[in-house]
């Protein structure tokens, strides 16, 4: 017993001198105790929780965990990001226009509601997400929020966030680049949606959550390689998520929730096993990927990777100015992308082609209308034509249409063959 003590008290004097009191450092949900009333604040996995004696509710808050940069710190996050792991250019990646084009209209409007990737091994499926990173536009989030909550949308805000606002506290904010996270296919569903110590909630009633990599894709990407390998369990974790736009963790009668609004990205080869109907239905688009027949276009691949891999600062140099240019364009295509309208005729015979190849539910409508309206922005335009549609059109539909699940995926003539016969 005197050990525990003394264990228990060496805790204490140690958690005193990691978490000083500093009310304006970290914030909280509850009011200042009433006189009288003994109140404790216990710090664990980032939140702040207050205990007052007589109340058995369990009431959480979650610290802030960000303060300003300083210039010195600055320039130890850039030197940091110089020395990461270099990606190859997205502007270098040879054909594959398919995909690329998929990605850049995820990148526009996040609400077509990301993208599948098909296709053979060594394709660059994997290369061409990870090099989407270097285009990302930038975004603003609430400092040292955990959530990357957005200042302005209440939708995608963590609870601390929407605490702050509702007591009028003015919120500070940063831009910062869309997140990309990766799910590896080892991950276990506590670091995914985030977990809680029951053991604690339980003989200390402190709620201590860790979020997990979902609340980290908030507002970003989340890419999943060889998707169609991933867990069950895993896949319903994702499916909830996607369809509420939110993650709630239930342990023991304990519930937490936070925005988990995201575009998926997922990858693989249709040779190691098809996805779940109700998971394909969950991504936007579809892009097949190929092998590329043509020798020449080929031999260009080896060269250029071998560029690349010989020395990897100079070929993204010499990449720099189409990347730059590709950004310009990604930002001006955000920026217009709410002025674009597309004529009440082609919305009809978008549903009209829908209706026809009998596609269940009402998203291919929606992300087919979203799609064409990003490909006009990209473009330059600010009204959608028929070609923008007849472009988009096949990746948004073809992998609604099975519905056996042994048959394969429609390589989109079907698709096509209908769109030219509604629309003439």
């Amino acid at each position: 017993m005197a050990g525990l003590l003394g264990t228990a008290s060496g805790a204490a004097i140690l958690a005193s001198r990691l978490f000083p009191s500093h009310p304006s450092k970290s914030s909280s949900f509850f009011p200042p105790p009433a006189p009288g009333l003994c109140s404790r604040r216990k710090f664990y996995g980032g939140i702040g929780v207050a205990l007052h004696k007589g109340r058995s509710q369990f009431r959480v808050s979650i610290s802030n965990v960000a303060t300003d940069i300083s210039p010195a710190e600055e320039q130890k996050l850039a030197a940091s990001k110089e020395s990461q792991r270099p990606v190859y250019p997205f502007a270098a990646i040879v054909g594959q226009d398919e995909m690329k084009l998929c990605l850049l209209l995820n990148v526009i409007d996040p609400k077509i509601g990301g993208v599948m990737i098909m296709g053979d091994r060594g394709t660059g499926k994997s290369t061409t997400v990870r090099s989407l990173v270097d285009l990302l536009p930038e975004i603003k989030v609430v400092a040292g929020d955990a959530f990357n909550s957005d200042p302005e949308d209440a939708e995608v805000q963590g609870p601390e966030v929407r605490e702050k606002l509702m007591r009028g506290e003015e919120l500070p904010t940063i831009s910062t680049k869309i997140n990309m996270v990766d799910l590896p296919l080892g991950a276990t569903e506590d670091r995914v949606c985030g977990t809680i110590d029951i053991e604690k909630a339980l003989t200390e009633g402190v709620k201590a959550f860790e979020p997990g990599l979902l609340a980290k894709a908030n507002r970003g990407i989340l890419y999943v390689d060889e998707v169609n390998l991933l867990d069950d369990h895993l896949v319903d974790v994702l499916l909830d998520s996607a369809a509420s736009g939110w993650n709630t963790v239930e342990r023991e009668g304990i519930s937490i929730s936070h925005p988990a609004r995201f575009i998926l990205i997922g990858s693989g080869n249709p040779e190691e096993g098809e996805l779940r109907p109700q998971l394909l239905d969950r991504f936007g688009m579809h892009a097949q990927v190929g092998t590329v027949k043509d020798a020449e276009l080929r031999v260009k691949i080896v060269e250029e990777r071998a560029r690349f891999d010989r020395n990897p600062k100079e070929f993204r140099e010499s990449y720099k100015a189409e990347q730059e240019k590709l950004q310009e364009q990604i930002a001006s295509a955000r920026n217009s992308l709410s002025s674009v309208t597309i004529d009440h005729e082609l919305r009809v015979k978008i549903s009209k082609v829908c209706a026809e190849l009998n596609v269940d539910g009402l998203r291919g409508d929606i992300v087919t209308n979203r799609a064409a309206r990003a490909l006009a922005a990209l473009k330059g335009r600010d009204k959608v034509i028929a070609e923008d549609i007849a472009t988009v059109i096949p990746n948004c539909l073809r992998h609604r249409l099975r519905k056996d699940p042994l048959e394969s995926i429609d390589s989109g003539v079907l698709v096509i063959e209908k769109f030219y016969e509604v629309f003439g």
